[in-house]
């Protein structure tokens, strides 16, 4: 009997990304105030606008909002399966962070993102600089974040 055919989950290597593509990270995932509630008081965040439903009412959304570091790291780990997973090498940094709509427990988070460049390292052999836009949209597309991201990627690997 043959060895069956091995075939690994991993993210694209530098060679595999291409500039311009849309990415759709799926499937979405549902805000809950329990992840709220958690992650702000695991961060030390006293804001009241996460924690305080009664206090939150009052205020222009009359609601808790999802804490936004919250948000942004959701939107950077649903990308990791289709792109990072096994192939980045290290986040470099990110900027232009954006939260132009909250979001709300119950709301749903679909991120997307496209390779706006990439490069070959100057200094690292074998290693490529890629810089990304990521985008989450809730589940009505109203976009709720954005943010610029680079990171080193591996080229692929030669056998």
């Amino acid at each position: 009997m043959s060895e069956p055919k091995v075939i690994a989950q991993r993210g694209l290597y530098f060679e595999e990304l291409a500039t311009g593509v849309l990415y759709q990270h799926k499937p979405g995932r549902t805000m809950t105030e329990t992840d709220n509630v958690l992650f702000t008081t695991m961060t030390m965040n006293t804001q009241a606008l996460h924690l305080d439903a009664a206090w939150s009412a009052t205020q222009p959304f009359g609601q808790r909002l999802m804490n936004s570091m919250f948000t942004l790291a959701t939107m950077v780990g649903q990308s990791v399966g289709q792109l990072t997973q096994g192939t980045i090498v290290a986040q470099l940094g990110m900027s232009e962070i954006t939260f132009p709509h909250p979001l709300f427990h119950g709301d749903t988070l679909y991120t997307e993102t496209v390779v706006t460049q990439k490069r070959l390292s100057s200094s690292r052999p074998g290693q490529g600089i890629v810089a990304m836009v990521h985008t989450g949209r809730n589940q009505d597309g109203v976009v709720v974040g954005t943010a610029s991201r680079t990171a080193l990627f591996w080229l692929t690997p030669t056998a």
